[in-house]
C-alpha cells in the first residue's frame, strides 16, 4: 500500500460490526490490505461479543469481562493505529487468526 494514502475500508473496519459491515461491502475485492484489517477486525469484534457473554458468568465472568475488554481495547487500538499509518503487521495475540 501506498504510505500516503489512507485506506478507508480498512479504517472503517475497526468501528463496530456496523464499520466492519460497510467496510466488508463497499471494500475492492482485490485489496489485499482491506482483507487484512477486516480479518483482524473481525476477530477483535468477535472476541468484544464472547466477552460481552462472559457478563452472564455469575461472579468470575465480571471480572473476566473487564480484562477481556481492556486486552480488545488495546488491540482495537493498535489496530487502528496500524490501519490509519498503512501497515500489515498482524496484532499481537489475535493477529495469527484468519477467518476467511
Amino acid at each position: 500500500m501506498n504510505k500516503g494514502s489512507v485506506n478507508v475500508q480498512a479504517v472503517i473496519s475497526y468501528i463496530t460490526w456496523v464499520g466492519w459491515l460497510i467496510a466488508m461491502f463497499t471494500r475492492n475485492l482485490s485489496d489485499r490490505f482491506a482483507a487484512f484489517h477486516l480479518n483482524q477486525a473481525l476477530v477483535l469484534n468477535i472476541c468484544a461479543t464472547l466477552a460481552g457473554i462472559l457478563r452472564i458468568v455469575p461472579l468470575l465472568g465480571a471480572l473476566a469481562y473487564n480484562i477481556v475488554s481492556i486486552v480488545v481495547f488495546v488491540l482495537w487500538c493498535i489496530g487502528l493505529y496500524r490501519a490509519v499509518i498503512g501497515s500489515d503487521e498482524p496484532i499481537p495475540i489475535i493477529g495469527q487468526f484468519r477467518l476467511f
